[in-house]
Order: C-alpha cells, then structure tokens, then sequence
C-alpha cells in the first residue's frame, strides 16, 4: 500500500479522496493555489503546498509545481481526482518517469479513450455496441455530406478531442451540415487545440446511461451497475440516478456483462466509466471517462463498495477481492449538482457563503468542500457540493430528496437549488420519463425557476 498521497485536485473530490485516505491509514498531501489557501481539503490534510496563483494553468495544470510537491513531501502516489489532469497520459508517464504512482489507468488507456475515434474503434473491436457514424474524422465538407447522406439526418458534429459539450453540433438537415462543421471545428481547436470532427447519428430522444466498471490491470474487472445521466444543461450532468427508471435488471446485467468482459479483454486497470446512449431497447458506445466519475456517490450508495478506496488498493497492487456475485444492488439513489450559478441565467456565481446549512437525516449524503464564511473563487468550476439521497424505492427516493432541498441552506451565492426543487416536483421526473434533451426542452417552455 501507498505510504504518502498527493491528491492533485481541489474541492470536494480532494476532500472525498483525502477521507478514503484516511481510512485507508495513508498521510495526505494537500496541493492548492493561493486562492484556495483556506480550503476544507488544505485544512484536513497532514500536509499541504502552495503550487502557483490562482489561475489552473498554472497551478493545478501546472506538471513542474506537482512534480516538486511529491519531492518535497516524500509522496509516492498522486491521485488525480476528476477534471485537470486526471485524464492526462503525459502527466500519468511523467509521474512513472519520476517513481511515483499514478492513481488511474494504464497511461495508453488514457491516451486511446481520450481520442473519441479510437475509443469508438476500441470499443468495436472489444463488442461494444457503437452509435452508427463516421468510421474516423472527416475531412472536407463534401466527405462529410457523402457520410451523413449514409447514415442519415439529422447529425451530429462531434469534436475527436472533445468533452464537456464543447465542439459538438446538431446537424438537422443538409442545408445546416457546413454551418455546424465550421462550428464545431472552430470551438474545438479554441478548448483542446485540435480541429478535427467526426459524424454520429443523432438519436432524437435518448437517454445517458453509463456503466461502471473496476478492474486489476491484470484481466480481472467487475461491472458495478449504471448510473442514469439523462437530466443535462448544455450536454452537462446536473442530476444522475441508479437504478435507472428505464432499465430492468436484465438490461443492466446484460449490458454490465459485455463492458466488464471488454475491461478484462483491455486490461483495464482502475475505475472508469462507459457511456451509452440508450433508445428503443438499444444500448449505442459514445465515450469512457478513464477516471473517478463526480457522479460515484450513486453507485456506492446502492452497492455499499467504496470505489475512491477500491481504486487505491488496486492502484497499489492489492489484491482484487471483488468478484461479480459480491456486488448486490439494493434500493434508488438519486445526486443532484447544487452549482453556484444564477438560477435564471446560470451565469456562475461566486463569492462567499454567509450562511450555509446543508441538510441531514437517513439516507442523505453531502459531498462538499463549502463551509460557513467559505469563499467560493470564480476561477474553477461552480460546484457547490452533491447532494446524494438513497431510498429503499424510488418514491422513497423522491419524497426524501424533496425533504433535503428544502432544507439545504446556502446563502450569500445564487445556486441552482431552485431549480431541483422545482424538478423533483415535475411528474415527468416523477415517473421517470425523461431524456437527454427533456431538461432543456422544459426550460425553453416553462422558463428557468427564480431564486
């Protein structure tokens, strides 16, 4: 087992990782900005170094600033958390270069996910279903025309190196097509320095569902369920539940089994994340996210397993005491992400917190870094905390979520608490009918909730 860890984040993943570390028996070393010199993450660490000013370039970005952290503080692991360079290989070969454990995948994982062309060959190759689309980038407007013509409109324009919704256009028709290639091409090489696209079908009314898998390294891996992401803003995931209304346990089982047979096939080693499109029965391969996913907390909590712990340990070499009959599913649980965003204009909404109560009881969970006088900086994401409800049903569920919006206080910042509470009331949530696009169709009919 790992001796010293450095948590290569901020927020309420470096707090999540530092409390498995802590049970684990691991010391922890805190990395921050000056702008995060007061964090909850610095405060509880055993250890803690200033690695640059605020903006992340140059301080949780910055490979030379964390390099030197692990050499000044003896740590022999890094765990990356989520976002900055937890999906880095380069970062991931520096760190092995140096002698120290990288708390995450094979670098040529990451590497070969991180290309959305290769991962889909990947995923080919190893039998999971893909959506129909272009077999690699595309080059001039005609070629795409020609593939979009074959597989139908409407399109959709994707970046290769894409993440987060950036570079990624519907194309409706053949009129719209060149408009959304020039789009996507140019906000893609602006967020990742490459231009390069690729074409999908657009599926009109999918739903996001993810599967989650943990594997040795050595060709054993476990599926550990699905998460259901289909309540998104902007392609982004603001609530994400498990089981997913949609599914029945065959379906997962039956997916679960085909990802966990392609990890063990990979070699994969760690956690990650495959993701699906799911429509009309059919499950179709859009990405896997080589890292700790924000929404985890779902699957830990109707699985009771620990996944930041069981990353670690197989990240150090332990043995892999999980097999697949010892993960049993039991009851709902649903995570919303409570942002500090105007909830009009969700514009970010940083600042500080003059009052902040977060709710409790039987079956709530909060994972946050915020506390009373704490000041949110406007340089990172707007992330308050998650709140994660579980009940043995998923009316349970809902009645106990309602319970703990209502209750959650956090004053001084708009967040996006009206919003959920506005949600968890809506019968369509109620019933679960839902797609990836419902959310935004629902704002642009009923408006955005007021503070």
């Amino acid at each position: 087992m790992f001796e010293k860890i450095l948590i290569a984040n901020r927020g309420e993943i470096a707090l999540r990782v530092l409390r498995a570390c802590k049970e684990l028996g691991i010391a922890t070393v805190a990395v921050h900005s000056t702008a995060d010199a007061d964090a909850m993450h610095v405060r509880l660490a055993d250890e803690s170094v200033c690695i640059g000013p605020p903006a992340a370039r140059d301080s949780y970005l910055n490979v030379p600033a964390l390099l030197a952290a692990c050499e000044i503080t003896g740590a022999d692991a890094v765990h990356p958390g989520y976002g900055f360079l937890s999906e880095n290989a380069r970062f991931a070969e520096i760190l092995e270069q140096h002698s120290i454990h990288f708390i995450g995948p094979k670098p040529a994982h990451i590497r070969v996910m991180g290309d959305k062309i290769e991962a889909k060959r990947t995923a080919q190759r190893l039998g999971i279903p893909v959506v129909p689309g272009s077999e690699g980038g595309v080059g001039s407007d005609a070629e795409a025309l020609s593939i979009a013509k074959s597989i139908g409109f409407p399109v959709l324009v994707k970046a290769t190196a894409g993440g987060g919704g950036r570079g990624m256009k519907v194309a409706p028709t053949e009129d719209a097509l060149s408009n959304a290639l020039a789009t996507a091409r140019a906000e893609a090489q602006a967020a990742f320095g490459n231009d390069a696209v690729y074409l999908e079908k657009y599926l009109t009314r999918p739903r996001h569902i993810e599967i989650q898998v943990l594997g040795d390294g050595q060709g054993r891996a476990i599926h550990l369920g699905e998460r259901d992401c289909s309540l998104q803003r902007r392609h982004q995931k603001i609530w994400e539940e498990a089981h997913s209304p949609a599914l029945n346990i065959a379906a997962i089982n039956g997916i679960g089994a085909t990802v966990a047979k392609a990890m063990r096939d990979l070699e994969y080693l760690g956690v990650g994340t495959v993701e699906f499109l799911y429509e009309d029965g059919e499950f179709y391969f859009i990405e896997m996210n080589t890292r700790i996913q924000v929404e985890h907390p779902v699957t830990e909590a109707i699985t009771d397993i620990d996944l930041v712990l069981e990353q670690i340990r197989v990240a150090a070499g332990g043995d892999f005491e999980l097999r697949q009959e010892d993960v049993k599913f039991h009851g709902h649980a649903i995570e919303c992400r409570i942002n500090a965003e105007h909830p009009q204009t969700f514009r970010p909404s940083p600042g500080k917190i003059v009052a902040y109560h977060p709710p409790g009881g039987l079956g709530v969970r909060i994972d946050s870094a915020a506390y009373h006088g704490y000041t949110i900086p406007p340089y990172y994401d707007s992330l308050v905390g998650k709140l994660i409800v579980y009940g043995k049903t998923r009316g349970e569920c809902l009645m106990r979520l309602r319970r703990a919006l209502d209750e959650f206080v956090v004053d001084g910042v708009d967040t996006t608490l009206p919003l959920f509470r506005r949600l968890v009331r809506e019968k369509d949530i109620i019933d679960g009918d839902y797609h990836i696009h419902w959310l935004e169709d629902f704002l642009a009919k009923n408006g955005a909730p007021s503070a």
